[in-house]
């Protein structure tokens, strides 16, 4: 009897168990500067078995596309962020798993986790009294007065339809500054009537009188704008920014404000590179003129290793790689994949490492090791028709190399012994922006001038 009732327990857990414990996946940091993510696509549904090392979904992070990977065996059980989901903060959880053999059906799906509640607005306990315009009598003599308004003031008056002389002076003698145009549009904003409701009776007509003109020549009372029509004024269209779009705008506020930025430009002789691309034509090698310039400025790093730097926030560090990082523009906006270990580098094995790489960057399929770890940056309009410009450097990075377009000149050929001889060079304008606190103007221009001599001498960089 003892037997028979023990086997009967054992059926009923087997066949009647309670929720299977969840193995959580959550949103990792798939890169150093990623601080939430976007679920472009689920590779398994649920249900499905997976293994270490499968992928689970795809994520666009602040960089680019990057699959997330399973790190244990068991079943797909709930996928609790669905795909086009945005703006997902790190360590949010996303999917359930459970052990093989558990049954995924009878998952348990985790409370949420508490969120601390803020501060609700207070709620007005009746509702605010009407806006009125008609001027009161300690007013009159502000109307008599001119008025003084700042720029942005006035802009402000102007664009929302506001009564200059309804404002507050608080600016020195008398000065209707920003900050008080504000003021009246916050006031004019909460006092504005609310929808009413359906058996609420409308309050008597409020009487307004005839605003009198300012004094600064302009309309009181522009067109007010209407959401959505084009031609008004005031009215825009808010594009949604992507992880990407919001890191560069990011790093480069961050660039420009902590990096003391200096600039040195030189010309290049591409007359040898020319030449020699030609030749490797002949040879059915095909490189470009950028695969040349990547190796110049990787060889001349090799030759002045106190360029090859970084600022830590303990102060200068030597680096002892030669990483190229080469910008790339892609529809999601510019990423900068690498050219490790450049210096040592073929031309060729250079053009199929570049080609590859901006590939995948513009799929978005870079691998988070393809883009980070550069030591020198380099960024090529030339292509663009834009003859030369400065770019903003990559933190923390000592340098990047901004390269134009090609253009022919008439110049002297020097050391012709028939004497002075006008000839065609195809030159081409190249922009170092440097870290000040790390390269200084003198090194800036000994780095430019051995970068020059190895550009124009294809040979001596052993290109």
């Amino acid at each position: 009897m003892l037997l028979d009732v023990m086997c009967m327990y054992l059926k009923w857990t087997v066949v009647c168990p309670a929720g299977a414990a969840p193995l959580k996946v959550q949103m990792p940091a798939l890169s150093p500067t990623m601080e939430e993510g976007n679920i472009v696509k689920w590779l398994k549904k649920e249900g499905d078995e997976v293994a270490a090392g499968d992928t689970l979904c795809e994520i666009e992070t602040d960089k680019a596309v990057v699959v997330l990977e399973s790190s244990e065996d068991g079943i797909l059980a709930k996928i609790l962020v669905q795909e086009g989901s945005r703006g997902v903060r790190l360590g949010t959880l996303i999917a359930l798993m459970v052990s093989e053999g558990e049954d995924w059906k009878q998952v348990e799906i985790p409370a949420p986790e508490p969120i601390t509640p803020t501060a609700a607005p207070p709620t007005a306990a009746g509702p605010a009294p009407p806006l009125t315009t008609t001027p009161s009598a300690p007013k009159q003599s502000t109307l008599l007065s001119p008025l003084r308004l700042s720029p942005a003031a006035r802009h402000i008056l102007d664009t929302h339809g506001l009564d200059p002389h309804l404002a507050k002076a608080t600016g020195p003698r008398g000065l209707i500054t920003k900050e008080d145009a504000l003021k009246l549009l916050n006031q004019r904003d909460e006092r504005r009537p609310a929808p009413p409701a359906a058996a609420v009776t409308s309050p008597a007509p409020v009487t307004v009188s005839a605003p009198i003109a300012p004094s600064t020549g302009r309309p009181t009372f522009p067109p007010l704008s209407v959401p959505g029509k084009p031609g008004m004024p005031g009215t825009f269209t808010e594009i949604p920014a992507s992880n990407v779009r919001r890191v560069i705008a990011q790093r480069l506020t961050q660039s420009k404000s902590t990096i003391p930025h200096a600039y040195a430009s030189v010309d290049c002789d591409l007359g040898p590179v020319m030449k020699l691309r030609k030749q490797l034509a002949t040879e059915d090698i095909k490189v470009s003129v950028n695969d040349f310039i990547i190796k110049a400025a990787a060889v001349s790093l090799r030759e002045m290793p106190e360029v090859n730097v970084m600022w830590s926030g303990d102060g200068p560090q030597a680096l002892d790689y030669i990483n190229i990082s080469i910008a790339v523009a892609t529809p999601r906006g510019l990423i900068t994949p690498i050219i490790k270990d450049a210096a040592s580098k073929g031309l060729q094995e250079i053009a199929a490492t570049a080609k590859a790489l901006a590939k995948k960057a513009r799929d978005g399929k870079l691998l988070p090791e393809e883009y980070q770890g550069g030591s020198f940056s380099i960024s090529n309009l030339g292509m663009f028709g834009i003859s030369e410009f400065s770019a903003v450097i990559n933190p923390p990075q000592a340098c990047i190399l901004a390269v134009g377009g090609t253009r022919a000149e008439l110049r002297m050929a020097p050391h012709n012994p028939d004497g002075p001889v006008l000839h065609t060079q195809q030159l081409m304008t190249v922009t170092l922006s440097s870290d000040g606190r790390l390269v200084d103007d003198e090194l800036a221009s000994r780095f430019l001038e051995k970068f020059r001599t190895n550009l124009e001498q294809p040979q001596r960089a052993s290109l």
